[in-house]
């Protein structure tokens, strides 16, 4: 991240997304600043995967806009990374899998095994760096995938539900390596519905609803006495749409 132009803030000015004839994401608007990290939280089927997409530049916005200090999204590609539920791996090993991020990213060839390395070092897996990505456990693919991100040095890295599909102390391994990016100065903003995850890792929550932005608020204030109704009842453990 050090001697780049900062890409953020990243805004979001009415942004829409439909697909199927069916609105998903309806007129959110935000803005995210370095520092905190950001929770979308919201039931599944909310958007909230959507939205991340729309951020991260995977998909075109139907209407509004989506930039990075003030320029289109093309601006922000090096500088950002995401990380999905189910990362793909490579038919390679741990360590190529590492190597050909970097390749992409344009590093120049001598510093590339240096940097897998010690990002595969930073999430546990130096010891296995050799092994096929393909045969890891679903919690050591995932902690590759963070791996390869890593390597990057993002200056924003989006979580879609990392910890979905993770037993306990998968997922427990997973958050450390969340908080060691930030930690490090990286923007995180991650999509979760897991109330826990959101109080543990967060300081900012933003609330969607059906598409929509119901609620944004510091993550203590969020739990203690949310806004909204959508997000009372969510926190509750209630359906909102019943």
């Amino acid at each position: 991240m050090a001697g780049f132009a900062s890409i953020l803030p990243l805004c979001l000015r009415e942004l829409t997304f439909a697909a199927g004839g069916r609105a998903i994401i309806r007129g959110v608007s935000a803005r995210f600043d370095a520092g905190p990290a950001t929770i979308i939280l919201g039931a599944n089927g909310a958007g909230k995967s959507v939205l991340m997409r729309l951020m991260h530049g995977l998909l075109a916005p139907s209407s509004g806009e989506v930039s990075w200090n003030g320029q289109g999204p093309a601006r922000a590609r090096r500088g950002q990374a995401m990380v999905f539920q189910r990362p793909v791996m490579l038919r390679r090993s741990a360590l190529a899998n590492v190597l050909y991020a970097l390749e992409l990213a344009g590093i120049h060839a001598p510093q590339r095994e240096r940097q897998a390395m010690d990002a595969l070092e930073e999430v546990g897996l130096a010891a296995v760096a050799q092994r096929p990505a393909r045969v890891l456990s679903g919690g050591e693919q995932q902690r590759l995938a963070l791996a390869r991100a890593w390597a990057l040095h993002p200056e924003v890295l989006f979580l879609d539900e990392p910890t979905a599909n993770l037993d306990p102390g998968a997922t427990r391994e997973i958050e450390a390596v969340i908080r060691a990016f930030d930690a490090s100065g990286t923007k995180i903003i991650m999509s979760t519905h897991n109330l826990g995850q959101a109080r543990r890792l967060g300081d900012e929550v933003l609330c969607i609803h059906q598409g929509r932005l119901v609620e944004r608020a510091p993550v203590e204030a969020f739990f203690a006495k949310p806004a909204s109704a959508e997000a009372a009842a969510f926190i509750k453990g209630e359906s909102p749409w019943a």
